[in-house]
């Protein structure tokens, strides 16, 4: 772990809730309401947080090197700054680092710079033990843990694809139109973009970590089951 500064000394700041954390990529305001609803803790990634303000949201916390907050004397008291001054993280590894939470819903984190969207996954791959879902503009999108089944209901047809950030093979899959069982995929070589749902549940597993799977925002509410739910241990 870097060397942290700031008001640190209580970090990780543990939440019994699922939280929403909000970047300042692609966000509007239908797709921040939609990750609130289901994850109720907000926390902005530094500059994020003048976003919040300007739509009338008061983040609990605001995390990161500080360097985009326009005015902290504009939020209220109860709002808590972690300025974590070290620059070998982005804002967003330093919100996930900085907390503990049971699901991460991660909105604003993606479009725009690409550059901050594969920082986006690259700081996913660090943090293995966070449970994080990002919520873009057409997609929602999550690691696929290592050798467990991923069981989701989803309407036939509907879009469902796989990218390899690691190498990485397909160990079991059912409902897809393309199966991917033994199927070794790496950048470069092998992906599994727009693959689809042949009937209304679809159930895939790889057997090291690094695939990223991508659904249509429908799929969210399942697949925050699949991920959190009794049979994600």
């Amino acid at each position: 772990m870097a060397h942290l500064t700031g008001n640190c000394g209580d970090l990780p700041m543990k939440y019994g809730c699922s939280v929403t954390l909000v970047g300042g990529g692609a966000l509007d305001r239908a797709m921040l309401d939609a990750a609130r609803a289901l994850a109720p803790g907000l926390i902005a990634a530094d500059g994020a947080a003048n976003r919040l303000l300007d739509w009338g949201l008061i983040p609990e916390v605001v995390i990161g090197d500080m360097d985009s907050v326009r005015d902290r004397a504009d939020f209220p008291p109860e709002t808590r700054f972690v300025e974590l001054a070290e620059q070998e993280t982005t804002d967003f590894e330093k919100c996930l680092y900085a907390t503990q939470a049971p699901l991460y819903l991660a909105a604003g984190f993606t479009g725009r710079r690409l550059d901050h969207t594969l920082a986006v996954f690259h700081a996913m791959l660090r943090n293995p033990d966070k449970t994080v879902i990002l919520i873009g503009e057409n997609e929602v999108s999550a690691l696929v843990p290592a050798n467990r089944l991923i069981r989701l209901n989803v309407a036939p047809g509907a879009r469902v694809s796989f990218a390899p950030l690691l190498p990485t093979t397909g160990c079991a899959s059912e409902g897809l139109r393309w199966p991917i069982d033994g199927l070794a995929m790496e950048m470069g070589s092998q992906i599994g973009t727009s693959n689809a749902a042949m009937a209304d549940q679809v159930a895939f597993a790889f057997d090291r970590p690094g695939a990223l799977m991508m659904f249509e925002h429908g799929a969210l509410t399942d697949l925050i089951g699949a991920l959190t739910g009794p049979d994600a241990a």
